[in-house]
């Protein structure tokens, strides 16, 4: 269900854009690195966080994480990651293959600026051995995210 709804969200909204199935598992950073050939840093990660009681997701490079004092100075609150049952019951997608295409409800999405470092990412297409290749801005204009800075800042 989860890989069909992005198939028909990229069918209405950007049929250009074709759903890289692999054999191999993508289902964290470095597998979706490896079946990809791309760097970690390339992936596209989506982050299920609980704002209020809502959940939200965030959608950052790889090897980005995120940096509790930003959140909570842009939120007014401290993050809370949503767990793996309830994140694909919100989205409809498996942990491994979670992105903001083809979402069963609307939900908010953030952008992080790290992703604005490369012309192309990967985020998962809604299965483990689903991936997408994109621009971060046609990423962020397709799900109509908010861009965000909310990526620590290596030292």
């Amino acid at each position: 269900m989860s890989l069909e709804s992005v198939r028909d969200f990229f069918a209405q909204y950007a049929p250009d854009i074709e759903i890289l199935v692999t054999e191999a598992s993508s289902a964290t950073v470095n597998e979706a690195a490896a079946a990809h050939q791309a760097r970690p840093e390339q992936i596209a990660k989506t982050l299920g966080v609980w704002l209020k009681n809502e959940v939200v997701l965030i959608v950052m490079s790889g090897t980005a994480r995120l940096d509790n004092r930003k959140f909570k100075d842009r939120f007014s609150e401290k993050p809370r990651m949503v767990d793996a049952t309830e994140i694909t019951l919100r989205t409809s997608h498996p942990v491994g293959g979670v992105c903001p295409f083809g979402l069963e409800k609307p939900l908010k999405i953030y952008a992080d600026e790290s992703l604005k470092a490369f012309d192309i990412v990967i985020p998962a297409a809604g299965a483990t051995n689903a991936a997408v290749k994109i621009a971060p801005e046609r990423l962020v204009s397709l799900v109509n995210a908010e861009w965000i800075d909310l990526a620590k800042q290596d030292l």
